[in-house]
């Protein structure tokens, strides 16, 4: 079974359309999709009313806990499959995407990370500002964890990888970038990249804020002292051509 953690606060309008595209891409896959909830609107309700029609979702609404990195990492123990998905619930990341991750775990790889800076990719769901900052991001996480250095696209919101990458890892994860923490402290052999574009948002507001930064340095500089030295890996690099192979 796959299953897709999705962290949202205060996405109401994007559920519908967001699991719709799910259900699409993951035809003929056991999957389930659970939402790790922390709005102070009527999202709650309307992933409810979703399920309704979709029986794989599964919901846990936090009133004491908030900050994505902590409702994935919540996710992650409450999910029953045996690879596991993080994306956004804001439709940037595109949910088609799923389905080639998910071929890249069946042929052999233990963590997939869908990169917008290969061959094929884009980050044009991002203005200027922003590909800024996640530019200064990516290089900074680079610069201070050798760990993350083969990996072209390291600070994105969206992966895939096998529940045995984090069965004996310390995750202490604060703000946004569960991904760094993962692939800090994780287990793993083989990476596989493929290209994805980026795309706009459509509806509610972006998170981005100084605070946000400032979480993102903390945790790297926590990170540099503990990270998993130890582990070792190689990065396959998937052309357009390959990740659509056999369709």
């Amino acid at each position: 079974m796959l299953s897709v953690v999705i962290p949202t606060f205060n996405e109401g309008k994007n559920i519908r359309n967001l699991v719709t595209q799910i259900d699409d891409a993951l035809k003929g896959i056991d999957y389930e999709i659970l939402f790790v909830d922390d709005s102070k609107d009527n999202t709650p309700e309307i992933i409810m009313e979703v399920a309704k029609d979709y029986p794989q979702i599964r919901m846990e609404h936090r009133t004491n806990e908030s900050g994505l990195a902590t409702a994935v990492l919540k996710g992650f123990r409450l999910a029953k499959g045996d690879y596991m998905a993080c994306m956004d619930a804001d439709l940037q990341h595109p949910p088609i995407v799923l389905k080639y991750m998910y071929k890249a775990m069946e042929a052999g790889a233990d963590f997939c990370i869908p990169s917008r800076l290969i061959p094929g990719g884009d980050d044009g769901g991002l203005n200027w500002y922003r590909k800024f900052v996640s530019g200064t991001a990516r290089k900074i996480g680079q610069f201070m964890l050798p760990c993350l250095r083969k990996i072209t696209d390291p600070t994105s919101g969206l992966f895939m990888f096998r529940r045995e990458v984090i069965e004996n890892a310390d995750l202490q994860p604060i703000g946004w970038k569960i991904m760094v923490e993962v692939l800090a402290m994780g287990t793993y052999s083989k990476v596989t990249e493929i290209p994805y574009k980026f795309q706009q948002r459509t509806e509610g507001e972006s998170k981005l804020s100084g605070k946000v930064t400032m979480e993102y340095l903390k945790q790297l500089v926590n990170l540099r002292k503990r990270y998993n030295k130890a582990n070792k890996y190689t990065v396959e690099t998937w052309s357009t051509e390959r990740m659509m192979q056999g369709e």
